[in-house]
């Protein structure tokens, strides 16, 4: 039974249906072998003039939604839409026959149709199909959204992702541009000699990344699994293995807030170069945004909100502290060089600046200066800006800088005030590896939520040798908002995670 089977415009409905039925028509056929698409169509044919579409009299099958019907008398027209286009369909009584014709009288809007037919344009110099044949494929039971193309309803969007698509051409082009991007970096790294892997998405160890991990259970083994964090410790395995460039567009799963830019359930690149450094890795990313803003952006100055991101390399390069003190400067009482020279004066700082919560660093120096840097400079980095010299106690994965082992060589991208990019030159020491394990271990012991596991195995595998690599992974997520002025990330993610309606 159709729930809410008593509203009246759901019975209108059921009523047509009916009709059809008595038509001797299929209800629900299987199929219908169309030559073109809509969007093919005006594609086609929508430069050619009146007279080149006499001449050559195109003729073709097509189906579509129904989302505009205009009765004229003993001839009607019909818009039949394909999600990203619209062609109007002229149908007279003369021609379809009629059964055709009282078919027609059964269909409502949201119905799909097909129809037969030559390709003109219309007096006022609209494209149009001629029907000589109209078929009947399914029946839309409950009706279309009140303003058809503009459902604006955002918790109806999000959570009925289907009426967004059929009310909102706009939603279909963020997907295809979505898509365009994935196939760009497919292509990117598939033309420098990168492998396309895939690694596990269960897990019996959550690594890779600092982050509060899914828990789920396998049956038949009876163990605890946890949906992967992160790709990282598999792909660097690989590596080990003599698979020296690999990549990965994986799913990744973090148990944490939901916000404009986050999502408990999101998409990420992530490679791994042996033999090169981070250094290198920042112009390859530089390439490969740059590529993909002039492909599927259209050019390298894209609107965000109501500015406007220059995108033109090359691109900003600058050290967490020195990003410190230059934006720092802005501020009412400026930070100096000797706020950022141990734990105590970085707590004193965090305090003066605003940072939430920092007591609860108090005595890990690295911490609280990541934490200065996502209060004092996040905010402003709308240009594409490489961020380095992150301290070691954020990155226990990365590799110490020789020169200052306090700090690794990492570096974060951050575009339109978001980080987009996290790369660094991979830890390959397993003695060094296992000891900042151990670290993370003591900060849970402490109370600490988010902290790297120990990987016992993982740590065999750096004993049996990991190149010199670096690796890398950026957020299709974000990189689609950017490319889509989107302001959330909702807007990007065809089905987001909603908390169910009571």
């Amino acid at each position: 039974m159709i729930r809410d089977h008593d509203d009246p415009l759901i019975q209108a409905r059921l009523t047509n249906l009916k009709t059809i039925e008595a038509l001797g028509v299929s209800l629900w056929p299987s199929r219908f072998d169309a030559t073109t698409t809509v969007s093919k169509a005006v594609t086609e044919y929508g430069p050619k003039d009146t007279a080149t579409l006499e001449a050559e009299a195109p003729r073709h099958r097509i189906a579509g939604r129904i989302t505009a019907n205009r009765k004229q008398g003993k001839a009607a027209f019909l818009d039949l839409h394909d999600g990203v286009e619209r062609l109007q369909v002229y149908i007279k009584k003369d021609n379809i026959g009629e059964q055709g014709w009282e078919l027609y009288g059964a269909l409502d809007l949201g119905d799909h149709a097909g129809v037969f037919g030559r390709v003109f344009r219309t007096r006022t110099g609209e494209l149009t199909l001629f029907a000589e044949e109209l078929k009947f494929l399914s029946k839309a039971l409950r009706p279309m959204p009140e303003k058809y193309h503009g459902l604006k309803d955002l918790e109806v969007r999000y959570r009925q992702r289907y009426l967004d698509l059929v009310a909102n051409p706009e939603t279909h082009h963020i997907f295809r541009k979505r898509a365009a991007i994935v196939r760009g970096i497919r292509r990117f790294f598939d033309d420098r000699d990168f492998i396309e892997v895939e690694t596990p998405m269960m897990q019996t160890i959550p690594g890779g990344a600092v982050a509060r991990p899914f828990v789920t259970h396998h049956n038949a083994l009876d163990l605890q699994l946890y949906l992967r964090i992160a790709p990282e410790l598999f792909l660097k395995r690989l590596t080990i293995g003599g698979m020296p460039r690999v990549y990965e567009i994986n799913r990744n799963f973090r148990n944490e807030g939901i916000s404009t830019r986050h999502n408990p359930e999101f998409t990420m690149l992530e490679f791994y170069m042996a033999y090169a450094d981070y250094t290198v890795l920042i112009g390859l990313t530089e390439e490969l945004i740059v590529g993909l803003a002039k492909e599927v952006a259209g050019g390298l100055t894209i609107p965000w909100g109501d500015e406007t991101i220059d995108l033109a390399p090359p691109w900003k390069r600058i050290g967490m502290r020195d990003a410190i003190l230059e934006y720092g400067s802005r501020l009412p009482a400026p930070p100096e060089r000797g706020d950022l020279a141990n734990a105590e004066t970085l707590l004193a700082l965090a305090g003066r600046v605003g940072c939430e919560g920092p007591e609860r660093y108090s005595g890990n120096a690295g911490k609280l200066l990541a934490a200065v840097f996502e209060t004092v400079v996040e905010p402003h980095l709308l240009h594409p800006t490489f961020i380095t010299e992150f301290p070691v106690e954020v990155s226990p994965l990365s590799k110490r800088n020789p020169e200052n082992p306090d700090f690794v060589d990492r570096f974060e991208l951050y575009i339109g005030r978001m980080e987009l990019a996290n790369a660094f030159s991979e830890l390959n020491d397993p003695v060094d590896q296992e000891g900042r394990f151990r670290s993370q271990l003591e900060e849970k012991a402490g109370g600490a939520e988010e902290t790297h596991p120990m990987d016992e195995d993982f740590i065999c595998a750096l004993e049996h040798g990991l190149p010199p690599t670096a690796g890398e992974g950026i957020g299709i997520d974000r990189l689609a908002m950017l490319f889509t002025n989107s302001a959330s990330i909702r807007d990007v993610i065809l089905f987001p995670l909603m908390r169910p309606r009571s």
